[in-house]
């Protein structure tokens, strides 16, 4: 399935029912929850580590996965979290255009920031984008001309082009606090693949991801102050204590912020991300979810 960005951009699909055996609780229409999985960077839907998510999380219901512009088959360049809240926000309009009345997103690192966001920017009860056409007071819902969106959050959040967009709850893994933040050498070397032109010909040729040359402008809402915005909907935030991109005072920022309405899992031995998200920890991810947005 392709499915269109706000923006234009082309959004590579991919819907899978429940499994047959699934442990789902259906509402009255016999409509299931659906799991919406935003991949980190460099990722795509078709990588194996993003494959075993959606395995696992088909035990609870539909999973929706798509790659982010620049990544797989997508169209577009990478703005490396900025503007694919508008592919996240597609996927989800998708998820409930097929019926599905319950969307957990879940995210991981650079999929992390995004969910946060997207729940700031698309809170559920906001208006039509056709009607109020803003998201956030100053910026166009759908994107400007250059497909930038808005910066902020204030105010009601919109629908997707499609229909409405928001989530049910959210799941943040391995996702960091703050931008621009090169404490890590794992974090350094990202920086020069996105900001060099040698490293986005790395991040091209070896990594098979388009990044967009531009620098943001205007820079996006930071996950902190997202996270601050998400309450009531339900947010899980995980992060592993072995992460070499991301220490804790990032998901102990993104909690902080959050307040009360967030759960924190500090995972001991666990890396980052996808790829250090063992079956175990979905099926605990997926159980979650269900419990804090159950229905169909």
């Amino acid at each position: 399935m392709v499915l269109l960005a706000a923006d234009g951009v082309a959004i590579e699909a991919v819907y899978e029912p429940a499994d047959f055996d699934a442990d789902v609780t259906q509402d009255a229409a016999g409509r299931v929850p659906v799991t919406v999985v935003a991949h980190g960077f460099t990722g795509s839907a078709g990588r194996p580590h993003v494959r075993r998510a959606a395995a696992v999380f088909r035990r609870y219901g539909a999973v929706i996965t798509f790659s982010f512009r620049g990544h797989g088959a997508s169209g577009g360049r990478s703005t490396v979290g900025d503007r694919e809240v508008l592919d996240l926000a597609a996927a989800v309009a998708w998820a409930r255009r097929l019926g599905h009345r319950t969307v957990w997103t879940v995210g991981f690192s650079m999929g992390g920031s995004v969910v946060l966001r997207h729940a700031a920017l698309y809170p559920a009860g906001g208006p039509d984008a056709h009607a109020s056409g803003h998201a956030d007071g100053r910026g166009s819902a759908a994107a400007d001309a250059h497909g930038s969106v808005p910066a902020d959050g204030h105010g009601s959040g919109p629908a997707d082009a499609h229909g409405p967009a928001h989530t049910d709850a959210v799941v943040a893994v391995s996702a960091p606090a703050r931008w621009y933040y090169r404490g890590t050498a794992a974090m350094r070397r990202l920086h020069w693949v996105v900001t060099r032109p040698l490293g986005r010909a790395v991040g091209r040729y070896g990594l098979r991801t388009r990044i967009h040359t531009s620098d943001w402008d205007p820079v996006p809402l930071d996950p902190a102050e997202a996270a601050a915005r998400i309450a009531p909907t339900p947010l899980l935030l995980v992060h592993g204590d072995r992460d070499p991109y991301f220490p804790l005072d990032h998901p102990r920022a993104l909690a902080t912020a959050a307040g009360p309405q967030a759960d924190l899992w500090l995972e001991p031995g666990m890396g980052h991300a996808e790829n250090a998200a063992d079956e175990a920890l979905l099926a605990r991810i997926a159980d979650w979810a269900a419990r804090r947005a159950p229905g169909g």
